[in-house]
C-alpha cells in the first residue's frame, strides 16, 4: 500500500507542479517520506544508463536521449535535470503505473555527483557513464578527489563503467576492475605538449602521488597520462575521437564516423562522444548514431543565440565556481577569427547558496581573451569590479575594457548598428537577466 500511496501522491504533486511551472524536485520528497525504499519497489526497464561528473552531464544525457529517440528506442530520463535522488523518484514515479512498472526501452539517468551513491542504492545501472572531474563550487564540493571519493561510494560491483580514459582521475575508477569501456581522444593537432592551463590538478599521480607524466595535453589535466613510479597509465580508448577540426567544425570517430559540429568547442568533443559511445553499446551502429547527432544544437539552455538590433550573439552558460567551464567558453570566443566583442557578467554566484566567494575568477585564464580576435570586453554585474581585479593580472590591455555593475547598461553598450558578433558568458543564475533583453532566437 505504501508504494501505491507513494506513486499516487507524486503522481498528483507533478500535475500541480506543471501547472505552475515547479516540481521536478518535491514530488519525489513527499514520495520518499511515505515510502522510503520506492526506487527497490518499482520494476524499472532492462537497459538502465546513469551519467554523472563535474561538467557535461545535462548535455550528454540530453544527447543519449535524442540519438535513442532517433533510433526508435522510447527514452526515460530527468529532461528538466534535477538530478539529486528526490528530482530522480519524481520522474521514474511519474513514469510508472500505479502497481509501479515503468514503461520504457531505457531509463536514463543524470545524477548528481554528489549525492549518486543515495539513487545507486537502490538503482544498479546497466551502464555507468562518468564525464570528468574538475574543481567545481569548490565552497560545496571541496576538492575534486572529495568527489572521486563521492563517486565511488555509488559504484556498485555489479554495473559495467563507461570512463573518460583522458581524464586520470576518471579513468581510476575502473583501476583493478574488469570489462570497463573507456572512451577518448588521439592525438590532436590541437593539443600541446606542456601544460598551459592556470593551475593542474594532476601534478601527482592520484595512485602513488609521484609527478605525473603526460605525451599530450588536450586542455586542463585531459590528455595522455603516465605515471612511471607506480605504472599508472592511460588506458586505451575502445571509443575514440581518431580526428577533430574545430576550425572547419568536425570531429571523426573510431576513424569512420564524421560529425559536424554545432558548437566548435573541444569540451563538447567529449560529450558527444560520451554519448556515442553509451548508444553503441546499446546496440546503435555508429553510422546511425553519428547521423542523429550531426550538427545537433542542444535544446538544455547551455547555448543560446540571440539578436541585439543588427548584431548576432551566442550566450554561453558557464557555471560559476567551475574554472573549465569558462575556459572552454574563452577559447570559443577567442577563436573566432571573425572578430567578437566578449561580455563576461557575474551578478550572483549560485543558485542554491549565498556566497560572495570570488576566489574561482583567478582559476579561469582570462588570458584567453587577449588576442585580436576579440575587440572589446564589458565585464558586467554585482562582481563587475572583482571581475576586473583579476583582468588587472591579465596583459590584456585596459582600453578595451569596460567595467559596469548594470547588465542593462552593457546591453545599452553593445546595441550599435555595427559590430562584430557578441559571446555573453555568464551563469544560469545569471542568463535571464541579459536574455530577457535581448530577442531570443532559440
Amino acid at each position: 500500500m505504501r508504494k501505491i500511496l507513494a506513486i499516487i501522491i507524486c503522481k498528483a504533486l507533478r500535475i500541480i507542479g506543471k501547472a505552475v511551472g515547479k516540481g521536478s524536485s518535491l514530488p519525489g520528497k513527499f514520495a520518499l517520506k511515505v515510502c522510503p525504499d520506492i526506487l527497490s519497489r518499482v520494476k524499472l526497464p532492462q537497459n538502465i544508463v546513469a551519467v554523472t561528473g563535474s561538467n557535461g552531464k545535462t548535455s550528454t544525457t540530453e544527447m543519449i536521449a535524442h540519438i535513442l529517440r532517433s533510433g526508435g528506442k522510447k527514452v526515460i530520463y530527468n529532461a528538466e535535470g534535477s538530478n539529486q535522488i528526490e528530482g530522480v523518484t519524481t520522474f521514474i514515479l511519474a513514469n510508472a503505473t500505479l502497481g509501479g512498472r515503468v514503461k520504457g526501452d531505457v531509463l536514463l539517468i543524470e545524477s548528481d555527483e554528489r549525492y549518486a551513491k543515495y539513487t545507486f542504492k537502490y538503482i544498479t545501472p546497466t551502464y555507468y557513464v562518468i564525464t570528468n572531474l574538475y574543481r567545481d563550487q569548490l565552497t560545496r564540493n571541496g576538492h575534486p578527489m572529495w568527489v572521486y571519493d563521492a563517486i565511488a561510494a555509488s559504484v556498485n560491483n555489479n554495473c559495467r563503467l563507461v570512463l573518460n580514459a583522458d581524464d586520470p582521475l576518471v579513468s581510476l575508477f575502473g583501476k583493478d576492475r574488469e570489462d570497463t569501456i573507456y572512451f577518448g581522444a588521439d592525438k590532436l593537432s590541437s593539443d600541446t605538449e606542456t601544460f598551459t592551463s592556470v593551475y593542474n590538478d594532476m601534478v601527482y599521480c592520484p595512485v602513488c602521488h609521484a609527478p605525473m607524466d603526460y605525451s599530450t595535453y588536450h586542455y586542463n589535466h585531459i590528455g595522455h597520462f603516465n605515471c612511471e613510479a607506480c605504472g599508472y597509465t592511460r588506458k586505451q580508448a575502445q571509443y575514440s575521437v581518431t580526428k577533430a577540426d574545430l576550425e572547419e567544425g568536425y570531429i571523426i570517430i573510431d576513424g569512420t564516423n564524421r560529425i559536424d559540429l554545432a558548437l566548435k568547442s573541444l569540451y563538447n568533443i567529449y560529450n558527444i562522444l560520451a554519448a556515442y559511445t553509451a548508444c553503441s553499446l546499446l546496440g546503435l551502429e555508429g553510422e546511425s548514431i553519428a547521423a542523429a547527432i550531426n550538427n545537433y544544437v542542444l535544446k538544455n539552455g547551455r547555448v543560446t543565440t540571440f539578436k541585439l538590433g543588427s548584431r548576432q550573439g551566442v550566450l554561453l552558460t558557464s557555471k560559476h565556481e567551475n574554472s573549465i567551464s569558462y575556459d572552454m567558453s574563452l577559447k570559443l570566443a577567442a577563436d573566432d577569427k571573425e572578430g567578437s566583442d566578449v561580455v563576461i557578467i557575474v551578478d550572483a554566484i549560485s543558485r542554491k547558496y549565498f556566497t560572495s566567494d570570488v576566489s574561482w575568477l583567478y582559476d579561469i585564464d582570462f588570458h584567453l581573451l587577449s588576442t585580436n580576435n576579440v575587440k572589446r570586453i564589458i565585464l558586467a554585474g554585482a562582481y563587475a569590479y572583482d571581475l576586473a581585479a583579476r583582468f588587472s593580472y591579465t596583459n590584456i590591455f585596459q582600453d578595451k575594457i569596460t567595467v559596469t555593475e548594470s547588465i542593462e547598461k552593457a546591453v545599452d553598450l553593445l546595441n550599435t548598428e555595427d559590430g562584430e558578433k557578441i559571446y555573453v558568458i555568464t551563469c544560469f543564475s545569471d542568463k535571464g537577466k541579459f536574455l530577457e533583453r535581448v530577442e531570443v532566437e532559440n
